[in-house]
């Protein structure tokens, strides 16, 4: 790591998969860098608020400062007051778990979250708000590529991997590009993409892209999650029609977000990585 700013970002990102605090010696091991400048970096962060020590001469943990940053940020965008009563109302529909993700220059990030399951089995991650997408065993990541033409998509794949480095995939992941292409395609024939033990062994999802006003730019993914055994075939063709009107739903709000609009005009008519060109198949 070169400068100073990006060694001190890169300890926040690496704390905040590790929520319970870790030693100064371990945070400089993961980093590859010496403990004298984790020590500092991590002292000036303290100063600031973004990280405190759990006791003296102990391990080091994320303040709530930077979650109050982004929550704010959320609040102030208008993302959470437009898109939660949406969500909720499709968790308590569905009786699965609804994420929301967002598109963030070249990646796509999940921001809100509302659970309808409330007995038995259920897919409750509770850490993912924030967490970049993985594009190719996601469905959200799968719906987004398949708004775009396979040479975008593929661009995208490649530039991020079509292995996650951050966690192992289940079996249904797409083991290779061509595959991955294959499934897009299901995705456009069906308008929504589905994905079984792929991100996960034992869940299953399915998604769909939300835009900017009607036919307008992708800004996000709007996707339902569950155990595979309770999302077979039969309930996912059940669930598709009230998961594509609630992405209708959050596109035709959009505009009333400062950060969906700005999103739509950053991608709208433009090509290459906004997933705004037409998609083809491959």
């Amino acid at each position: 790591m070169s400068s100073a700013l990006e060694r001190g970002l890169g300890i926040l990102e690496l704390m905040v998969t590790h929520p319970a605090g870790l030693p100064v010696s371990r945070i400089a091991a993961l980093l590859d860098m010496p403990v004298s400048g984790v020590h500092r970096q991590l002292k000036e962060l303290a100063r600031l608020g973004y990280v405190r020590q759990a006791r003296e001469q102990g391990d080091y943990l994320l303040s709530v400062k930077l979650s109050a940053l982004g929550l704010s940020f959320l609040g102030r965008s208008g993302v959470t007051d437009i898109a939660q009563p949406i969500l909720d109302r499709l968790a308590a529909t569905s009786a699965e778990l609804i994420r929301l993700s967002v598109i963030d220059g070249d990646q796509l990030v999940w921001v809100a979250v509302a659970q309808g399951a409330t007995g038995g089995l259920r897919y409750d991650p509770g850490r993912e708000q924030g967490v970049v997408v993985h594009l190719a065993s996601t469905a959200g990541g799968q719906a987004w590529l398949a708004s775009m033409n396979d040479e975008d998509a593929l661009a995208l794949v490649n530039r991020q991997g079509l292995r996650p480095t951050e966690f192992e995939p289940g079996p249904g992941a797409p083991p290779t590009l061509k595959a991955l292409l294959g499934a897009l395609n299901e995705a456009r024939a069906k308008d929504y993409a589905l994905t079984v033990n792929s991100y996960m062994i034992g869940m299953a999802a399915m998604a769909v892209p939300v835009r900017y006003g009607t036919g307008g730019a992708v800004v996000g993914c709007l996707s339902i999650a569950g155990p595979s055994v309770r999302l077979d075939r039969e309930r996912v063709t059940a669930l598709a029609p009230i998961l594509n009107e609630a992405a209708a739903e959050l596109s035709a709000a959009a505009d009333a977000s400062h950060f969906f609009s700005r999103l739509g005009r950053e991608t709208s008519g433009t090509p290459g990585l906004t997933g705004t060109r037409t998609a083809r198949s491959g």
